[in-house]
């Protein structure tokens, strides 16, 4: 019996509701950016152990203002923590829309590559001496089995 996990029908008015939605997304956060990764590797890195001392820091400097230079971008740090947490709400609902996106892909590649080999055993059956195994043969060439793969070994 054929795998059948998911059946989902997104319709021409979903798909393009979807698009509106992703379009909106894509213009509202337009402001993100996108780093190389020697530029990721050299930022210094707030990860969860250090985001309290930066918070508790933040806000000891923030009442203690004469013990903070000019040249130090307070307002801007701040500025940065609050919309790092308005971003990190969305990232989590995105980071869990995504999950429910890539799975729902696997399921249905799954239930087509499922069907798929179900037919194919039946062609390899009941295909010979209908006129099938020209296609059948086509199609198999996914199975087609590799000569012997050379190894190479260094000398010395």
């Amino acid at each position: 019996m054929s795998q059948n996990l998911i059946t989902l029908n997104l319709s021409a008015a979903d798909q393009a509701e979807i698009d509106a939605a992703l379009t909106t997304l894509e213009q509202r956060l337009s402001g993100l950016i996108d780093l190389e990764a020697n530029e990721r590797r050299g930022l210094p890195k707030m990860g969860d152990k250090s985001e309290a001392f930066c918070r508790q820091t933040l806000r000891v400097m923030a009442q203690n203002p004469t013990l903070v230079p000019a040249s130090v971008q307070l307002p801007e740090a701040q500025q940065d923590l609050q919309q790092l947490d308005v971003l990190r709400e969305r990232t989590a609902r995105l980071r869990r829309l995504l999950g429910r996106c890539e799975d729902t892909e696997l399921a249905l590649g799954s239930d087509v590559m499922s069907t798929a080999l179900e037919g194919y055993a039946l062609l390899k059956v009941l295909g010979k001496g209908s006129g099938l195994e020209g296609l059948r043969q086509d199609i198999g060439a996914r199975f087609a089995r590799r000569g012997p793969v050379d190894v190479v070994v260094p000398l010395g």
